[in-house]
């Protein structure tokens, strides 16, 4: 008795319409996406970089991943206004951009946008990075220097 009413259940459960059973998927294709592509100064793409966008006015990123082998990554904008765009190769090289896109959701210009970015350090950073190295040469100048100099009053060491 108790296997009949299994049995019933079941014969109910599997003749139900499919759309009863599960929840289904639908995918469609969408036009209107900007896409940000990276790559180094000799020309070579920025692949599988890591991507972090960020809204205009938000604190919380609006999308992160990585960039394609080409060095491309798309996102959709859900708001108008300055959308900033950071790609990093995690090995020292960095792309900050910021992507201005108007009311249709579209890029408000046609230029390639940081085309000309070089380095993500600031003035102040390659001076102190310069001066740095400058220093350091001028240290192991004079190090070498006083090296030579006590070598020549101890001549056994």
């Amino acid at each position: 008795m108790k296997y009949k009413k299994l049995i019933i259940f079941s014969t109910i459960i599997f003749l139900l319409p499919p759309a009863l059973h599960a929840h289904g998927v639908k995918g469609k294709l969408a036009s209107g996406g900007i896409v940000v592509a990276a790559e180094y100064d000799d020309g070579k793409p920025m692949n599988y970089a890591r991507v972090k966008i960020s809204a205009p006015g938000s604190k919380l990123p609006f999308q992160s991943g990585r960039t394609d082998r080409n060095g491309r990554f798309c996102f959709f904008p859900d708001v108008s206004g300055d959308w900033k765009v950071v790609v990093d190769d995690e090995m020292g090289h960095r792309l900050a951009i910021m992507v201005p896109v108007n009311e249709t959701r579209e890029l408000k210009t046609d230029k390639q946008i940081g085309g000309s970015v070089e380095s993500s350090l600031s003035r102040y950073e390659r001076a102190l990075m310069g001066i740095s190295i400058i220093f350091g040469i001028f240290g192991c100048l004079l190090g070498w220097k006083g090296y030579k100099k006590a070598k020549e009053k101890n001549p056994k060491g």
